[in-house]
């Protein structure tokens, strides 16, 4: 049986304000007896011995009281203490509840998003179309009657008529891979024959080498340069096939070639293979001479300028044989950074040309192509970006490193199939066979020409400088059979010297002289007449004439300026050229131009007036047959000759 104390009962029944009270009332009574059992033992009195035991047993009472009020006491926190024991189980209770309902809550929530988002596996099937669906389908799979009224039952008729598609679709495919590995095995048949039939078909273009040299169809040099053109970048691929192409074609005397290191090419697209072993030494080696002396600024950028400048190690000749056995030898090239193409030019003769001082820059590998379209003189990059590339490394200008690199002329880039536009800038541009091969045939021509050309002129000036106007059988007709004037001077001249000149800068201000131009300086001399003739010859010679500034020094200093006959003569050389070009393709019009001048200077100097005062013969008698002598107002002289009937007349 569990221990009960009566005070348990009491608890209820009492007040614990009045019990409170009762303790503050004991304490105070024992206090009280305390103080005067002192005094009475303070006194010492033996009498007071029967007062202090009724004290004493008044205390005991009153300790007895306190023990009770103590027991009250504690019964009563007990009973607090249990009471709210069981209201914090009772509010855990409700907690635990509300916990349990939350995470219930929570669950089922979660469920309902999961019911929400799901995919059915019918979703990431692409099924045909609803119209497909009905017309293609049978009856017992669409069932229109049922399904038309029902998503349900219409989807699950969907993926019905789906499944059955596929099982078709998988016989077909294993039909097909049974035909796949039928064709395999014939393919593996076919590849066995083709190995063996290799070495026989090298056998047999071994064997046939002799036929091929000596029918002069070289198929395998031709099928070894395909091989190297593989390697070649795209513009200068470009260039040897459509040259190629247009050789078999159209011109049998141009031979293309490729030239170079192939190794090099493969090893430009093979990327570096290095182990970390390597990698590791050649840092400590880079760190160690790094530490011993760094590159100074200049030498850094002198290795940018060159890497920037690095040619392809391929490049392509193209050899241009005239009737002549004359050969213009060009060499391209194609900077790789710089994605620009040069050439380099050189020039064999068929015989050993006689040397003309005068005629050094007409076979100079600067000038030789100079202008052969208008304005492009090649000295400046065609690619706008090449500028902003320059800047970087502190070049100023490509004609720099023009001597070394080669020329990078606008029609070299369109025959390797490269355009730059420079209203619209293009980030890359490729190569083109469609501008290359629009371009070939005509830029062929035009090189013909311009050696042709060249060299006539060569010849020609040759002549000049010994004092002789070669004058061809075809245009003896165009002159008199005596001409008395003659040339005893030619030669070059800076472009400088002839913009000092007085009696050129109607020319230099028309814009008819630039650098690009070549200039010379004839005299012809009758007498003591003395007539000096500053030329202008055009890259473009013979399609473009020369031009001729005249100053005739004869009692006096004349020219077109002051003297209205002068002018005359000039305009019988520069307007008339046409009648003085001569047979096609009239590389003659320089020396019948110079022939002319000697012609009219004898019709100048011979119709002249006598000077009474003098006494004497004239200087220059008339020799020539002249209708009039002088004509109009301004006193033209007749510089026209009539052939045959052999004399002159005004225009």
């Amino acid at each position: 049986d569990a221990r009960y104390y009566s005070e348990e009962c009491e608890v209820e029944l009492r007040d614990p304000i009045r019990d409170y009270e009762l303790y503050k009332e004991t304490c105070q009574e024992l206090q009280r007896l305390m103080a005067e059992i002192q005094e009475l033992k303070s006194r010492g009195i033996k009498d007071n011995a029967s007062e202090i035991d009724e004290r004493r047993m008044q205390s005991c009472v009153h300790f007895m009281t306190l023990k009770k009020l103590n027991r009250l006491a504690h019964i009563r926190l007990k009973k607090g203490r249990d009471q709210t024991h069981e209201a914090k189980q009772k509010v855990d209770a409700y907690h635990l509840q509300l916990q349990n309902l939350l995470y219930e809550v929570m669950h089922l929530q979660k469920e309902i998003t999961k019911c929400l988002e799901f995919k059915s596996k019918h979703e990431e099937i692409e099924l045909v179309s609803l119209e497909e669906f009905y017309s293609e389908a049978p009856t017992e799979i669409s069932r229109p009657d049922i399904t038309l009224t029902e998503p349900h039952q219409q989807t699950l008729a969907r993926l019905d008529w789906e499944l059955e598609q596929r099982k078709r679709l998988a016989e077909r495919y294993k039909e097909c891979l049974t035909i796949k590995e039928k064709i395999l095995k014939e393919i593996e048949v076919k590849k066995e024959y083709l190995s063996s039939l290799q070495p026989r078909l090298n056998s047999i273009m071994q064997a046939s080498l002799p036929v091929q040299e000596y029918l002069f169809m070289p198929f395998d040099q031709a099928h070894k340069q395909y091989e190297t053109a593989r390697h070649l970048p795209p513009p200068l691929y470009v260039l040897f096939v459509q040259a190629s192409a247009y050789g078999q074609a159209c011109d049998k005397k141009l031979v293309v070639a490729i030239e170079g290191s192939v190794e090099e090419a493969k090893a430009l697209y093979k990327p570096p293979e290095d182990s970390q072993d390597d990698e590791s030494d050649s840092d400590v080696e880079e760190e160690q001479t790094t530490k011993r002396r760094r590159p100074t600024l200049g030498v850094q950028l002198d290795d940018k300028r060159k890497e920037m400048l690095k040619r392809h190690p391929l490049s392509v000749t193209i050899d241009l044989k005239c009737k002549d056995e004359n050969v213009l030898h060009l060499t391209f090239y194609y900077l790789m950074n710089l994605n620009v193409m040069t050439v380099k030019t050189k020039v064999t003769t068929a015989v050993e040309m006689t040397t003309a001082v005068s005629a050094g820059d007409l076979l100079s590998p600067d000038s030789l192509l100079s202008c052969l379209y208008p304005g492009d003189h090649g000295k400046k990059t065609p690619n706008p970006a090449n500028q902003f590339q320059f800047d970087k490394v502190g070049i100023l200008t490509l004609s720099d490193y023009v001597s070394e690199l080669g020329h990078p002329y606008v029609w070299v880039q369109k025959l390797g199939g490269l355009h730059f536009p420079k209203d619209q800038p293009q980030h890359t541009v490729t190569a083109d066979n469609s501008l290359s091969a629009s371009h070939m045939e005509l830029t062929v021509k035009l090189l013909r020409t311009r050696l042709q050309s060249r060299l006539a002129l060569h010849k020609q000036f040759a002549s000049l400088e010994h004092g002789v106007v070669p004058v061809s059988s075809e245009c003896q007709h165009l002159f008199p059979t005596k001409i008395v004037s003659r040339l005893v001077k030619w030669t070059a001249i800076p472009f400088e010297d002839y913009a000092e000149l007085p009696y050129t800068k109607d020319v230099l201000e028309a814009g008819l002289a630039e650098d690009t131009h070549l200039y010379y300086m004839a005299l012809i001399e009758r007498g003591t007449a003395k007539l000096q003739a500053a030329v202008v010859l055009n890259p473009g010679y013979s399609a473009l004439p020369p031009i001729f500034s005249l100053c005739l020094n004869w009692k006096g200093e004349r020219t077109g300026n002051n003297d209205d006959n002068i002018r005359a003569m000039e305009s019988e050389v520069n307007v008339c050229y046409k009648e003085l070009w001569g047979p096609k393709p009239g590389y003659q019009l320089l020396t019948n131009q110079l022939q002319r001048l000697c012609m009219v200077l004898d019709v100048y100097l011979e119709t002249e007036p006598h000077d009474t005062s003098v006494e004497g013969p004239k200087e220059f008698p008339q020799e020539k047959m002249c209708l009039r002598l002088v004509r109009g107002p301004m006193r033209l002289k007749p510089f026209k000759f009539n052939y045959p009937q052999g004399f002159f007349s005004h225009r």
